[in-house]
């Protein structure tokens, strides 16, 4: 396979290695992928994660696999424990059933992968320039979660808008949601702006209200796992709470994602299978923030992984192939995009 190489996974004589996000801030440790039982525990544990980068790094290590000498029947055993991996990300399963029919053929198994990755990098530019065009200068940004160069093989879908509206010279200020409970944004994204020198102020989840009722916030980019056909989408949780805060001040919502996020066959959000993940993550992590525990031990939890927000609460999408307003969003312009 060739060298494929992004801020979270690369591909390079002959290893494949994931940036470890859960080190992240502080550490930059690269993590060897020996095999796909190894890359499922890995995006499992969120050592690699964002929903792009998921489906690419799965389909990755399923074409390396085959490239070892894996047979068909040990490529479909592969590409299954893949794809149930994590269960609200679409693009994960998007990528294993692009590549399922040609499993047994090593040389297209590998085209197709080594194509998924290169798709995902050109995506991601689209939406970069096409969200953009969205942002005026002097506006400040509120993201959540992360969704740049760590979530994809690009420049990422809402980090790499604001990241390129940046280059653009707009002289924008972001405002960092720290994400609980897993603080992708205070421990991912913050790191990525630090990484473009784009001006940015870290806040906990809580205090984004404030800060639209004092006009600090103009514009709201989020990514997004999966997109209904009606527009709804799962986001990381707390991400419908922005934008209900967001139609209450009359801010711009949208989320960013490629094409590849779209689930042309859900209907609307109540159809999105949504995560839950230990309750360890809410009440005290051993091993992910080191050993701390906040809460009673015992402590009963809820720890849904995503929420699901209603295309009522978006202004409008940026995908790839442009931004597509709430209305055309409620018009059916998705199932046109497939078509």
């Amino acid at each position: 396979m060739k060298t494929l190489v992004s801020e979270g996974l690369k591909l390079e004589d002959g290893r494949l290695l994931v940036l470890d996000q859960q080190m992240l801030p502080d550490k930059e440790i690269w993590l060897e992928c020996a095999s796909p039982k190894q890359m499922a525990s890995f995006i499992k544990a969120l050592k690699v994660r964002g929903a792009p980068l998921i489906g690419v790094a799965a389909a990755l290590s399923l074409a390396k696999f085959a490239e070892g000498g894996a047979n068909k029947n040990e490529q479909i055993e592969a590409a299954s424990l893949l794809r149930s991996a994590r269960p609200t990300a679409v693009n994960l399963m998007w990528a294993i059933d692009r590549l399922s029919p040609s499993l047994g053929d090593v040389p297209k198994l590998v085209s197709l992968a080594e194509e998924i990755f290169d798709e995902d990098v050109r995506l991601c530019n689209n939406i970069a320039n096409n969200g953009a065009r969205l942002v005026n200068g002097g506006e400040g940004i509120l993201t959540h979660c992360n969704a740049g160069g760590l979530a994809t093989a690009g420049v990422g879908t809402a980090v790499g808008i604001i990241i390129r509206a940046f280059e653009q010279g707009k002289n924008i200020h972001v405002y960092v949601d720290e994400t609980r409970p897993l603080l992708q944004g205070g421990r991912l994204t913050a790191w990525e702006l630090k990484k473009h020198a784009v001006p940015h102020t870290l806040i906990c989840d809580n205090m984004a209200a404030v800060l639209m009722r004092k006009g600090k916030i103009q514009r709201i980019f989020v990514g997004a796992d999966r997109i209904a056909a009606n527009g709804d989408f799962a986001n990381k949780i707390g991400t419908y709470g922005v934008a209900v805060l967001a139609n209450h001040h009359n801010i711009p919502f949208y989320p960013a994602a490629p094409y590849s996020t779209v689930d042309f066959s859900c209907p609307s959000g109540e159809h999105i299978p949504i995560e839950e993940r230990a309750a360890e993550e809410v009440r005290g992590v051993s091993g992910f923030f080191g050993a701390v525990r906040w809460a009673p031990e015992g402590c009963k939890t809820y720890n849904p992984a995503f929420d699901i927000t209603p295309v009522d609460l978006v202004k409008a999408l940026v995908l790839d192939s442009g931004v597509f307003t709430q209305d055309q969003l409620k018009n059916g312009c998705l199932s046109r995009i497939k078509s």
